[in-house]
């Protein structure tokens, strides 16, 4: 007997919507990851892209236990002499929510081509609402959800 090997062709990518309101960060972001990754899918194979899309909403609402909300530190740095910015978890939920899910989801991904594809199917909105423009003189277009799966975690 031959061993199945699915090809990139014969998958067709599904959306998952999740909402974060209330949701711890790390088991949000495993689930993401997982979603995005195409791990839940029978003939899983590491190195093919049978990867989905991912849309999570309310990430200004993300949660975490303890005392991390003072004491988790993000790092930024533009290479120039002096130039390290640190952030605590509150500082950056205040002035980027989305960004802390991006880093710890972008952190879960492999590193290499392929995670890189897998974190440009990742959407995160900071609220409810999902502002999308086609193009600068256009306003904003409705989009179709009716195929998109919802996720409750």
């Amino acid at each position: 007997m031959k061993t199945i090997f699915p090809k990139k062709e014969c998958h067709i990518p599904k959306w998952f919507v999740i909402d974060a309101k209330g949701k711890t960060l790390g088991r949000l972001s495993t689930e993401a990851s997982k979603l995005l990754r195409g791990k839940e899918t029978s003939l899983f194979t590491p190195g093919v892209d049978q990867g989905n899309y991912v849309v999570i909403l309310n990430a200004n609402q993300i949660e975490i236990s303890g005392k991390k909300e003072d004491q988790k530190l993000y790092y930024r740095n533009s290479q120039r002499p002096g130039s390290l910015k640190i952030e605590t978890f509150k500082q950056l939920k205040a002035r980027i929510p989305s960004r802390i899910l991006e880093k710890s989801i972008w952190g879960m991904l492999p590193k290499g081509v392929l995670g890189r594809n897998y974190y440009r199917r990742l959407y995160i909105y900071s609220d409810n609402k999902i502002n999308y423009k086609t193009n600068k003189n256009e306003e904003n277009v409705e989009i179709n959800t009716k195929e998109w799966i919802k996720i409750e975690i």
